[in-house]
């Protein structure tokens, strides 16, 4: 079989560490390629501390090469990553080649921005700013830590990381 590749997004500080390593560790464990993703090269660091080296720019990546998009969550990721038009359109392009998009924490806000969560059932962190921009956009919030709709995959926090990455393997494997 062929290895399945993931592409993984971070903010380039404050993503929320838990939310990035352990899916990371549960797609590795899986034998999926992992790739990290972000607005700039170098080491990202986590709010707690985490480092990680990015492979490649958003700007750069291409959505057919990866079975799925996951953006992992963090302070930093309402900075970096809701209003990123590059990761948008990424994100729409992966859409349409039926790959699954998948955010984690408040990052669920840019599947949301990209126009991608219209009736499309959601989980995301009860921050205000973060509800209000998944209300905007048209998201059924469901109130669950994990939520999989079709190839869309959102959780609501660190507590949820591993379900998240395991819920993102099974939809995957949908395909």
């Amino acid at each position: 079989m062929e290895s399945k590749k993931i592409l993984m997004i971070v903010a380039p500080e404050r993503f929320r560490d838990e939310e990035f390593f352990e899916p990371r560790t549960v797609f590795e464990q899986k034998g999926y390629q992992v790739t990290v993703g972000s607005t700039r090269l170098g080491k990202a660091t986590g709010a707690l501390g985490g480092e990680v080296d990015v492979d490649i720019l958003i700007d750069d990546a291409l959505a057919d090469e990866y079975d799925a998009i996951v953006i992992s969550g963090g302070g930093g990721s309402k900075v970096f990553l809701w209003d990123n038009s590059k990761l948008h359109a990424l994100l729409n392009k992966a859409f349409e080649s039926e790959k699954v998009v998948s955010a984690i924490c408040i990052s669920p806000v840019v599947l949301a921005k990209a126009g991608l969560l219209e009736g499309k059932a959601a989980s995301i962190f009860p921050a205000d700013d973060a509800i209000a921009e998944m209300k905007k956009a048209g998201a059924d919030l469901k109130g669950k830590a994990v939520v999989k709709d079709g190839k869309i995959v959102t959780a609501n926090g660190p507590e949820c990381a591993a379900e998240f990455g395991e819920t993102v393997v099974s939809a995957i494997s949908d395909n």
